[in-house]
């Protein structure tokens, strides 16, 4: 069933990316793993699906000692500053990175590490008081800032809109991320290619709306009620 499903979403992400003059090679699907076993990535990994994303570093340090080496991880859930070190160990890219603080500190770490970590800036468009995310005034605030840190380098924006029953009324939030990136990328001469967002109920409105990653997780792996998977 999971090859059958990532068969299907790719199809989708392709007929999204034409609808709009793309090409489907310019996004990439996260499959979203949280909650959901090695048993169950390993097949998705069969089925020729590479990257996942995991909302929890203790989950994924759990999970990906257990996996094919060449699996690839990005953390898209919150960071909290004690788990940098760990995170840094694990996942290639974080797209999580919420406040100028917490920047500051996945490059501060980095440097002990000696890594050059790539970073999505989590952008709350919405203004949803529930939800982590910079809000577009205080992201353009610290952007300078963000780009002269000497380890990180910030590629990209990622964000997760409210709720919507409807695929298409995530739409204006969608643009709201492209048009915030663009806006930056004029004023501050930095390109910041790339655009995550979209998910299992909309991911094809934001390829149409300039998408670069996608993370899909329940049209892939299935509604995750009642699934916690805990290391043996």
């Amino acid at each position: 069933m999971i090859a059958e499903n990532l068969a299907r979403v790719r199809a989708q992400i392709a007929e999204a990316a034409a609808r709009c003059g793309r090409c489907a090679e310019e996004v990439t699907l996260i499959a979203v793993s949280k909650t959901h076993g090695p048993e169950e990535v390993r097949e998705a990994f069969a089925a020729g699906q590479v990257l996942f994303g995991e909302n929890r570093v203790q989950e994924a340090r759990a999970k990906a000692p257990l996996l094919p080496g060449e699996l690839r991880w990005h953390l898209i859930g919150h960071l909290q500053s004690n788990k940098i070190r760990q995170a840094l160990g694990v996942f290639e890219r974080i797209q999580s990175v919420d406040t100028v603080e917490l920047a500051r500190d996945v490059n501060r770490v980095a440097g002990e590490l000696g890594l050059f970590p790539k970073v999505f800036l989590e952008v709350n468009v919405a203004g949803e008081g529930s939800k982590f995310g910079f809000r577009p005034e205080a992201l353009r605030a610290g952007m300078e800032e963000l780009l002269s840190l000497d380890r990180v380098t910030v590629d990209g924006l990622m964000t997760i809109p409210p709720y919507a029953s409807e695929p298409g009324d995530s739409r204006r939030y969608f643009a709201a991320l492209r048009e915030l990136r663009d806006g930056l990328a004029r004023e501050f001469g930095a390109p910041l290619p790339e655009l995550s967002m979209g998910m299992s109920g909309d991911f094809a409105v934001a390829v149409e709306e300039g998408a670069t990653f996608v993370r899909v997780g329940t049209a892939l792996f299935g509604e995750r009620v009642g699934k916690t998977w805990k290391p043996s």
